[in-house]
């Protein structure tokens, strides 16, 4: 079975969003081992210079591709190529048969990712628009559910 893991800078606080997260956790254990990991964000201050960002996107960096080890890795940002739904499917299967049994999706904190974590495989964006970190993972783990029912042949895709 595959191992499917969302590797995220930073912790949901709410219990709502922690809640959409199990369903889908549960509801992704039909079809893959998934896990999330959840990486501390590295302290800036209030109002960062551009080193300083810099300086905290190396440090998670770090932790970030410790995490990911030998996994197939897709980076969430800004610049990444938007997939369809069917796509996305597509890209896990295609991954899973070229022999890769472990697959990382990548969610950087406020000031994205460090360009060394965007080297580690394919680079993916889930729209043009801004969306909270909390609700990027959401919506990633829903779009993991639904590529996976796509390959399945359920009818949870329409």
């Amino acid at each position: 079975m595959l191992d499917v893991k969302i590797i995220c800078i930073g912790k949901l606080k709410e219990k709502y969003w922690r809640d959409a997260v199990a369903e889908y956790a549960k509801r992704l254990s039909a079809f893959c081992r998934f896990s999330v990991v959840e990486l501390n964000e590295a302290r800036v201050p209030q109002d960062p210079n551009d080193a300083q960002i810099e300086k905290a996107l190396e440090e998670e960096a770090k932790a970030v591709i410790a995490a990911v080890g030998r996994s197939t890795a897709f980076a969430l940002c800004i610049e990444g190529k938007m997939l369809s739904s069917e796509k996305l499917a597509s890209e896990i299967e295609s991954a899973a048969v070229s022999g890769s049994s472990s697959l990382a999706f990548i969610i950087g904190s406020s000031h994205g990712l460090h360009e060394n974590v965007k080297r580690l495989g394919k680079r993916i964006s889930m729209s043009p628009m801004t969306f909270p970190h909390q609700l990027a993972r959401v919506m990633l783990c829903e779009q993991l559910y639904r590529a996976f029912s796509i390959q399945a042949g359920t009818k949870y895709h329409k």
